[in-house]
């Protein structure tokens, strides 16, 4: 199994969004963000030719991300992981991977829980978190059984060489 995470794309300034008086939960892309991502998505495409499911934090800058990443993978279908948004476990991460089976899957999320995530699965022993910059790409491959510690990290790609790929 193939698993691409994907950090969201750059959003909102939170301090600036909570003046609105809003959910940080509902915080946005920037119109800068968004284009930024349908770019780097088209670069994506270049190093991982298909993906089987997008799965998404149900904050709103992680769905909008995962939809513009869609674009590029006509047909692929997107669902929202509860598991992603801040805080997740990734005990549950990790079952919600296994029910998937031998497939190529994006997760869609956030810092730090995504850094982290990387090196629970690759079993890291310097690092309790690789950093992800928005819009950056990690893909670990499980040759056998997904579970922590028995993944290899094949790509770590920023936004800016995504987009250099388009």
């Amino acid at each position: 199994m193939k698993v691409l995470l994907i950090r969201h794309a750059v959003a909102e300034e939170p301090a600036a969004f909570k003046k609105t008086g809003m959910p940080d939960d509902v915080r946005p892309l920037t119109v800068e963000g968004r284009r930024k991502m349908r770019r780097a998505a088209e670069g994506l495409t270049r190093v991982i030719e298909k993906l089987d499911l997008i799965a998404t934090s149900p904050l709103v800058r992680a769905v909008e991300t995962a939809h513009i990443i869609a674009k590029s993978y006509p047909k692929v279908p997107v669902a929202e992981l509860e598991a992603l948004a801040p805080g997740g476990k990734p005990e549950s991460i990790f079952r919600f991977l296994v029910q998937q089976g031998q497939n190529v899957v994006a997760l869609i999320g956030h810092e730090q829980d995504l850094g982290k995530l990387v090196c629970l699965s690759i079993g890291s022993k310097v690092l309790d978190r690789a950093p992800i910059k928005k819009g950056g790409a990690v893909l670990i491959e499980f040759d056998g059984p997904v579970v922590a510690g028995a993944g290899t990290l094949r790509l770590m790609l920023t936004p800016q060489i995504l987009r250099r790929l388009a």
